[in-house]
């Protein structure tokens, strides 16, 4: 599947968060969602991620958005990764990564990593939508440098 693009639907999902609950992304309409999927939990990168996204929580919430995170992690590995780091926002275990596949944002992928050095890997493309109250996408953050992204997501849900 391809990475769905500005104004498209956002394909509507069921998973299972990391408390154990069924969650569908569509009964978040009405609302703006920050949907932001990560390759693993409590990895470096990845951690720093979702901090900044704990950090910047406040600011997106008084924007009107809810944050949802997404690994190919179980639901208790992503259990634990939200009570390690006090994460306010829900997280999907997507360990089948159903999910990864409706977005088009898992396959084999080849990237640059922080200190520069490409790498080729399988698995989630780190990659942010900005999915708009109708359920349509709005914004999409491929390829995600963690450095500033939580600021470009804050800037973004202004416009």
């Amino acid at each position: 599947m391809s990475i769905p693009e500005p104004g498209q639907m956002a394909p509507d999902f069921t998973a299972t968060t990391a408390s154990g609950e069924v969650f569908r992304l569509s009964t978040l309409r009405g609302r703006k969602v920050v949907l932001f999927f990560y390759p693993k939990a409590d990895t470096p990168t990845c951690t720093a991620e979702a901090c900044s996204f704990r950090d910047g929580y406040a600011d997106i919430q008084a924007r009107g958005a809810v944050v949802v995170g997404i690994s190919p992690d179980t639901v208790a590995a992503q259990a634990a990764f939200r009570e390690k780091h006090s994460l306010p926002y829900i997280l999907i275990a997507d360990a089948d990564h159903q999910v990864s596949d409706l977005y088009g944002v898992w396959g084999t992928h080849r990237v640059q990593r922080e200190d520069g050095a490409e790498v080729t890997y399988t698995g989630v493309l780190r990659t942010t939508f900005i999915i708009n109250e109708q359920g349509a996408v709005q914004h999409v953050f491929p390829n995600v440098r963690v450095h500033a992204h939580t600021d470009e997501v804050i800037s973004a849900l202004e416009h």
